[in-house]
């Protein structure tokens, strides 16, 4: 399997500390957010990569470079435009071709077992795609994502309002005493991804969402697996979480 990891955006969130300096590659215990990602998808046998890069991409592909010293290659395409998260992975079709893929941003991080749970669960079946989820987060920040009974990804809602979360909890969809999945930003997918991401038309907020990928997806019958990560999960988002990651323990 190949990886593709999203490390084109600035991180406006982190302030003065992505003025010069690209967020998947700020220090978290002595390295890079991007090489812990990297260390930890190794570790379950993968070795052939694609960084898309944006922001200070020459910071990224400096410290990178093809790969070797890892063990692994890599290579890279820069996303001149940031215009969302949708169109970012169409810039790997070519290194994808034929092949299924792992979908992560660079700034997400999660214990190796993650990975080795993702692969194990999407070898159950024939699939589309892998989703993974999260039941600690605050769902109105990312994707509210359904499933059903075999879980299956079968709804979701992007950054839902609280008059949005009142209705879906009216019509069914949330249930008081079960979880509410919040889209934790890892994937597999299969090269039909790209099918759906180049018919996307830019969302309310001005952006291609790729979470409008997977809607049309599950509408025109692609099976897509749901995971729910066991153990951290870290969306590196702020300068305090950054903080918390620098003092405590990975």
């Amino acid at each position: 399997m190949k990886a593709v990891i999203l490390a084109a955006g600035k991180g406006t969130r982190m302030r003065e500390l992505t003025q010069e300096m690209p967020k998947p590659m700020l220090s978290v215990q002595g390295k890079p957010i991007l090489e812990h990602i990297l260390d930890g998808l190794i570790q379950v046998g993968i070795r052939d990569f694609c960084i898309i890069t944006g922001f200070r991409a020459d910071t990224i592909e400096d410290y990178f470079e093809d790969g070797k010293k890892w063990g692994v290659s890599i290579r890279y395409f820069r996303q001149e435009i940031q215009d969302g998260t949708g169109k970012a992975p169409e810039l790997a079709a070519d290194f994808v071709g034929s092949d299924t893929f792992l979908l992560t941003y660079g700034d997400i991080l999660v214990t190796p077992d993650t990975y080795a749970a993702m692969l194990a669960r999407y070898r159950e079946a024939k699939f589309s795609g892998l989703v993974t989820v999260t039941s600690s987060e605050d769902v109105t920040k990312g994707g509210l994502f359904f499933f059903d009974e075999s879980f299956c990804l079968n709804h979701l809602v992007e950054k839902p309002t609280a008059i949005q979360l009142k209705e879906l909890e009216g019509q069914g969809w949330i249930k008081p005493g079960l979880p509410v999945w919040y889209n934790a930003g890892i994937y597999i997918f299969e090269p039909v991804l790209f099918d759906f991401t180049r018919r996307l038309e830019k969302s309310p907020r001005g952006e291609y969402e790729l979470t409008d990928a997977l809607t049309a997806m599950i509408g025109t019958g692609h099976p897509l697996a749901g995971l729910e990560i066991k153990g951290r999960w870290v969306d590196v988002r702020d300068p305090e979480v950054l903080a918390e990651l620098t003092e405590g323990n990975l």
